[in-house]
């Protein structure tokens, strides 16, 4: 349930990041001064929920969900908790969403400091942003999904 929870948190944030890209420059041709609130609600939400799929992942490491495709590759039973949660971003699908993470963050700093700048600066930055995330989570969720789902589930892990 929890690997359900952070694919359609991806997803959701996958959708934001659209909002982020497109929405803004839309609203900007129209002289909409709401263009700029637009970009820094959509970096904040698409932070948060790529945090909430990276710790989704991060359960799925810790408590050994072997449905999951990554966590069979990467993981065991018998390791140590430290090399569980290493396991998470030691691997492609983990460490692309540790990237995607970070750059998530980035647009969540810069869009609490965009009020310091000038609007239509701060807007394009947003939206390149957006561009960006969608970019990223576009092949995250399509060609390197760490929510993939082994059926049936093995007992153990590869290691």
């Amino acid at each position: 349930m929890i690997a359900e929870l952070g694919h359609f948190a991806l997803v959701l944030a996958l959708v934001l990041a659209a909002v982020q890209g497109i929405a803004p420059m839309a609203l900007m041709r129209r002289a909409n001064d709401s263009a700029l609130g637009l970009a820094q609600r959509a970096a904040y939400a698409q932070l948060a929920l790529i945090f909430i799929s990276f710790l989704a992942l991060t359960y799925s490491f810790v408590v050994s969900d072997f449905s999951l495709a990554v966590v069979t590759a990467n993981s065991h039973v018998a390791k140590p908790l430290v090399y569980k949660i290493a396991g998470v971003w030691g691997n492609h699908e983990g460490s692309m969403l540790l990237w995607t993470l970070i750059l998530a963050a980035y647009g969540g700093a810069f869009a609490m400091l965009a009020g310091r700048l000038p609007a239509r600066f701060s807007t394009h930055v947003l939206v390149t942003q957006g561009w960006l995330g969608i970019a990223f989570l576009s092949f995250l969720l399509f060609t390197s999904n760490p929510f993939a789902r082994l059926v049936p589930a093995p007992l153990a892990g590869r290691g």
